[in-house]
């Protein structure tokens, strides 16, 4: 069983092994933490950004990047607390789109299968989840054309979000899951 706990410390200063980022096909991020991960994580950044570019990344998906070791002078540098991994979970096919439920489970079930292999052959052991692009915010103020869209596809986090992703990472065996939620929400 995997322990998931939510918390309001920085994801970017976390020591987890893998860090689980939700972005869209569109290759634009708009969240700052993922654009601080963005110039933090450049290789993984490349990949995504190349994948969204070529059109092989679809949405529902989860584009799992194992990260390359840096060179610090003339010995590779132990890269600190940095993840391992990041995984891509695509729950959008723009920035300015919420995420339906349809994509994230999608994405939170080839995530899972992704991480079987990680958590039996390389003990991974730590992940941590950015849960804010999966918040929506319900005082956003939308144009009467994308009123429609916007109302059909707002999943409530507390009601739907959280307990899909209780359900779907929950069963992993041996895993610390931190969720990262902005500090305007009670744990």
């Amino acid at each position: 069983m995997a322990s998931i706990q939510l918390t309001h410390a920085p994801i970017l200063n976390s020591s987890a092994q893998l860090l689980i980022l939700p972005v869209n096909t569109a290759g634009i991020l708009l969240d700052p933490i993922l654009t601080r991960a963005k110039t933090l994580f450049p290789d993984n950044y490349q990949r995504y950004h190349r994948a969204c570019r070529d059109g092989s990344l679809h949405v529902g998906s989860c584009l799992l990047h194992r990260r390359m070791r840096e060179q610090a002078g003339l010995a590779a540098s132990s890269n600190g607390n940095q993840p391992s991994h990041i995984a891509n979970l695509v729950i959008s096919d723009h920035p300015y789109h919420s995420a339906r439920m349809r994509w994230l489970t999608a994405a939170l079930i080839q995530l899972r299968e992704q991480l079987i292999p990680l958590i039996r052959y390389q003990g991974m052991r730590r992940a941590a989840l950015l849960a804010r692009p999966l918040i929506y915010n319900t005082t956003r103020q939308h144009s009467p054309a994308t009123a429609h869209l916007a109302n059909a596809v707002q999943p409530d986090w507390a009601t739907e979000t959280l307990p899909l992703l209780m359900q779907h990472l929950q069963d992993l065996p041996k895993l610390r899951i931190d969720i990262h939620v902005p500090k305007h929400f009670d744990i």
